[in-house]
């Protein structure tokens, strides 16, 4: 069997609520990172200056010593280990542990239990992949890691694609790294589905993506998410935004757009490991699709987002209404995209859009156009009032003249003899019959003009 030396980094979100503390400013993320090593027999085989065991426990010490220099309160570090505690044959594809768990200062012992390994049994990639997910206890504030050093491929007839597959559907692995010594197209074609593949030649870029690979798991990247203006200048702002996991679909960061104190889209940061689908909460909402975050450089999200704002305007009278509004929609469409208070002022991405507005009667406004940059303002006169009273409750209905015809308006209500309307300014007729009377005959009709800030009686006896 073709062998090889592969690493393989799944970022976990494990736990409800972790990938909202991920966006927490006021809560310091802890990154655990779990190696899990290859003690299988293949690892005996020679490569490059000795033994794979022996290139890759020199390595890793090297590596943790370099950790074990930095500041342990923003990480932590644990060890699963496979094959080797059983020689095959036979094959126990159960041969994997956690030989050291999470927690503070113990990189000393993760060091003595690499040194300790000696490879013996078989491969089982897939079952210790499933198994690692649950090496790491529920935490609010943690960004798990696993980094899966091996020199062969599966040798249990389970699927390692598979299982990064699940634990990806799931939201608990992010899209993992791949890295292959010696790997033909053949193999490395397979490991496609698994991750991001990465050629180590020899022994240099093994040790070199190594470090790669550490520095993007303890560190976020910097970004600023540019919303471009009709000018395509980055000056749109105030705006909700989420990120979301494309892979799980979990949100992994929410944030209110800003601009800095310099008059820049300000910084964020964003886990490289992550590919994002982004939602700006604007009206319409936009979105951006598969963002890829590159590692150890400043990042520019541009999205072109050019607003304008509409106005709606009515002058306060002692007959307006109370909490008038007005509802939005896209040109040509029924779908409900906003309903905005009258006297206010609500920015929209430049477009056409339909208005109803909610007075007796409505009215509606067709192909309203909102330029970027500007303020379109839609304003209308002020009610009045009519007062209808009758000598009993009755049935009927307020109907205004529009284009010599008569529409229908609103019902009265049938159970009060006294009742008040307010009406935009019009023409009006109400056609009304008692309820003691039990023919049509007995129905009257009365017409009616409605001014601004009026108030007028109506009998219908």
């Amino acid at each position: 069997m073709h062998k090889f030396l592969y690493i393989i980094i799944l970022g976990l979100l494990w736990g409800q609520g972790t990938a909202q503390a991920q966006g927490d400013a006021d809560e310091e993320t802890i990154t655990r990172i779990l190696f899990v090593f290859d003690g299988s027999q293949s690892m005996h085989a020679r490569w490059q200056s000795g033994q794979k065991i022996d290139i890759a426990q020199r390595l890793m010490i090297k590596m943790l010593d370099s950790l074990e220099r930095l500041d342990s309160k923003s990480f932590q570090l644990a060890l699963r280990v496979y094959g080797h505690q059983k020689p095959v044959p036979p094959q126990d594809c159960n041969d994997t542990r956690l030989e050291v768990p999470f927690g503070s200062k113990n990189i000393g012992k993760i060091k003595r239990v690499i040194r300790s390994i000696s490879p013996k049994g078989t491969t089982p990639i897939a079952r210790s992949l499933q198994r690692s997910a649950f090496d790491f206890t529920e935490c609010e504030n943690c960004r798990n890691i696993i980094i899966l050093i091996t020199d062969g491929v599966e040798s249990c007839d389970e699927d390692p694609c598979a299982a990064s597959r699940l634990l990806q559907k799931k939201g608990i692995a992010l899209k993992p790294f791949v890295i292959g010594i010696g790997l033909d197209k053949e193999f490395r074609e397979t490991f496609d589905c698994v991750g991001t593949f990465y050629d180590a030649a020899d022994e240099e870029t093994f040790e070199n993506v190594l470090g790669v690979v550490i520095s993007q798991a303890l560190d976020n990247t910097s970004a600023q998410i540019n919303l471009l203006d009709h000018n395509n200048f980055p000056s749109e702002t105030d705006v909700a935004i989420t990120f979301y996991n494309r892979t799980s679909g979990m949100v992994a960061k929410q944030i209110v757009h800003t601009i800095n104190n310099l008059g820049n889209p300000d910084t964020i940061h964003l886990d490289p490991l992550v590919v994002y689908d982004m939602t700006v909460h604007a009206i319409p909402e936009v979105h951006k699709d598969s963002i890829r975050i590159a590692p150890g450089t400043h990042n520019i999200i541009g999205l072109k987002m050019p607003r304008g704002s509409l106005e709606l305007k009515m002058p306060n009278t002692r007959t307006g209404y109370n909490n008038l509004r007005c509802i939005v929609r896209e040109s040509g469409e029924n779908t409900i995209l906003h309903i905005q208070d009258f006297n206010s002022s609500q920015k929209y991405l430049e477009g056409k859009y339909d208005l109803e507005i909610l007075t007796l009667p409505r009215y509606v406004q067709k192909q309203v156009a909102i330029d970027a940059g500007r303020t379109t303002t839609i304003s209308i006169p002020p009610p009045g009032v009519v007062n209808f009273t009758s000598t009993a409750p009755g049935y009927g209905s307020i109907l205004v003249e529009r284009n010599n015809k008569w529409q229908w308006v609103i019902d009265l209500n049938p159970n009060n003899s006294r009742q008040s309307w307010t009406l935009q300014p019009g023409n009006y007729k109400v056609i009304f019959r008692n309820k003691t009377s039990r023919k049509s005959e007995y129905s009257v009709s009365r017409t009616f003009t409605v001014s601004s800030g009026s108030s007028s009686v109506v009998k219908l006896n």
